[in-house]
């Protein structure tokens, strides 16, 4: 038996409202790289659901540029510190660089792939450049009053850089070594992107205050003013096509713009979201117009972290890739279609997604959904699903038309978990007791004086709920009334999960153990199950009922078997902060989700 990687569906590019989030493309246009959460990704553009993560920072990661040769990418974090790391091979980081005391809002290549200016908010200072491959340094980053917010490198000698800063300012530079040459006061507003030309003639500048100038790339010196009154809201990205004729934007006012660099007027308008609304999900906060394609493709990145791809002469969006940007927290499959499973994940934001596992895509559910943190998510029999979440409601979903039905049930406290059965009861654990409910009307309650329920799970007979002072209750599906009481495993118990026939009841502990019962009379039939370090987050069984799957904070999951309980199969720093949630998704295939807020697809081989 073993356990492979077999895909990882990216999260969505963290975004924040009012600031820019960076964008790159690799030289070829295969690729595109971005920042979320502790992680970098780099997606296929051609197919979403190919992707590779890079986990080497230690912080919240901020931006990711591809090198000039596609060989490297250099990645910035919230403390200061610049990565540059293999981006063909296996990821192996080639320098960890500490450049300011703040975070690091921008970083640029030159076009030998050399030498990098990073940019942010420090301390002492606000940027600096470096040799990628020792660190050593190779100019100043001057001129600033304020954090620095973009910077971008003349690809061509002789070299030249320019920077834009929330003081207003554009500080052009010489180089190399690079040092400040001059510095422009035509923003009236913060400085929010710049972009040289690939042919390295012109430079564009953008920001909060809807300006858009370009300056000469050899000089530093401003040309012109150009879409005046175009733009109705801060404008966030710029990137140039590779003709060097043409730049597009992206602006708060829901709009991504072609431009003609020459003629100075805006050629096509894409505008995002339903007419004539304002749509604070649908600001345009970053936009990438990849120089090594044919087909004239622009993405771009709104707020919800939505990547829009865009086709020139074109009005109608070619696709838009979804996802999640939190840390998902449950995760659920359903068998609403046998021959096409699906998969449901809800994140931090409340946020929950459905998706298509043969093809890794991903889609939001339509209706009004929840607020707050998302709980748990359990499927139910005819293509239904039922979650739970802290804004204290229990909500239906509609697998096969992805639609959250009727209205919310209040649960009365803070959900700990949900759980179904073949019956359509739907069982809800919270801070107080246990509800049940039937078709969203609750049935009956019991509340517990002397614990707090921590996880919960159910079958045809038996609802189990496990207490914050180790108990384990075995409750009657009808009456709510304790059937019989296990003795306390020494720990916390933390997730509960039944096997498909009802023989076992897995309980995983907060101390990382894995206690299996028979359900016929209650005794362990199973305590090997031992491997994770931290709390168990998650169980699944397998449909047979032989093999079981766990994830746990360890960041690790397990395989094991119900016949050789000494056998496992496992994989280590599965997901950067912890596993949230696996499930088995099909017959030797495992999903599991965590803190990185991405999905995972693993191989199970060799299941007898």
């Amino acid at each position: 038996m073993s356990i492979k990687p077999d895909s990882i569906w990216a999260p969505s590019p963290s975004t924040t409202r009012g600031q820019p989030t960076p964008l790159s493309a690799d030289p070829k246009g295969e690729r595109l790289a971005y920042a979320n959460n502790k992680s970098i990704f780099l997606r296929s553009i051609d197919d979403p659901s190919i992707s590779t993560q890079y986990s080497g920072h230690t912080a919240a990661t901020t931006v990711a540029r591809f090198s000039p040769s596609g060989y490297y990418v250099a990645s910035g974090d919230v403390s200061g510190t610049v990565r540059v790391w293999d981006c063909v091979g296996e990821g192996a980081t080639k320098g960890d660089y500490h450049i300011i005391g703040g975070k690091i809002n921008d970083v640029a290549w030159d076009g030998d792939s050399a030498r990098i200016i990073a940019v942010g908010d420090g301390k002492e200072k606000y940027g600096h450049c470096i040799t990628a491959d020792s660190g050593n340094s190779v100019g100043e980053i001057s001129g600033h009053s304020s954090q620095i917010n973009t910077v971008s490198i003349r690809q061509q000698r002789p070299l030249r850089a320019m920077t834009g800063s929330d003081d207003t300012s554009l500080v052009f530079y010489h180089g190399v070594p690079f040092k400040f040459n001059t510095s422009l006061r035509k923003h009236q507003r913060f400085v929010y992107g710049i972009a040289f030309s690939p042919d390295g003639s012109s430079i564009v500048s953008v920001g909060a205050d809807k300006q858009i100038f370009l300056h000469d790339g050899k000089t530093g010196v401003t040309q012109t003013e150009i879409g005046a009154g175009e733009h109705k809201g801060s404008i966030f990205g710029v990137s140039w096509a590779k003709d060097s004729r043409k730049f597009v934007t992206s602006s708060a006012d829901q709009t991504v713009k072609i431009w003609d660099a020459e003629a100075g007027k805006a050629i096509q308008t894409w505008r995002m979201g339903d007419e004539g609304k304002v749509s604070i999900p649908d600001h345009q906060v970053g936009v990438v117009w990849p120089t090594g394609r044919s087909d004239g493709l622009i993405i771009s990145l709104n707020l919800d972290g939505d990547l829009t791809y865009l086709s020139e002469n074109s009005q109608s969006p070619r696709r838009i890739v979804r996802g999640h940007q939190k840390n998902i927290t449950a995760v659920a499959a359903s068998d609403s279609k046998p021959s096409e499973p699906t998969l449901f994940t809800g994140s931090s934001d409340g946020r929950i997604c459905r998706w298509d596992v043969p093809t890794g895509t991903a889609e939001y559910l339509d209706g009004e959904g929840h607020t707050n943190y998302i709980s748990a998510i359990a499927a139910a029999p005819e293509a239904r699903l039922y979650s739970v979440g802290w804004d204290d409601s229990l909500r239906s979903i509609d697998a096969s038309a992805t639609v959250f039905t009727g209205s919310a049930s209040s649960t009365d406290g803070q959900p700990k978990g949900v759980a179904t059965n073949s019956n359509g009861l739907t069982a809800v654990a919270t801070h107080k007791g246990v509800q049940t409910f039937k078709d969203g009307e609750r049935q009956k309650e019991i509340q517990f004086k002397t614990m707090a329920p921590t996880a919960i799970a159910a079958n045809d007979d038996h609802i189990a709920v496990a207490g914050d002072d180790g108990s384990l209750l075995i409750l009657s599906t009808s009456s709510l009334e304790t059937n019989h009481k296990v003795d306390s495993l020494g720990s916390t118990i933390t997730t509960l999960s039944f096997s498909p026939n009802g023989e076992y009841l897995a309980a995983g502990c907060s101390n990382g153990k894995i206690s299996v019962f028979n359900t016929s009379t209650w005794e362990v039939a199973i305590s090997r199950w031992s491997s994770h370090t931290a709390r168990v987050t998650s169980i699944s069984w397998n449909e047979e009922g032989t093999y079981a799957v766990s994830g746990g904070l360890d960041t690790n999951i397990f395989v094991w078997s119900v016949k050789k309980p000494g056998m496992r199969v496992g994989k280590t720093n599965a997901h950067k902060d912890g596993v949230n949630g696996v499930v088995w998704a099909d017959r030797g295939k495992v999903v599991s989700a965590g803190g990185d807020a991405a999905v995972k697809v693993w191989k199970v081989e060799g299941l007898s």
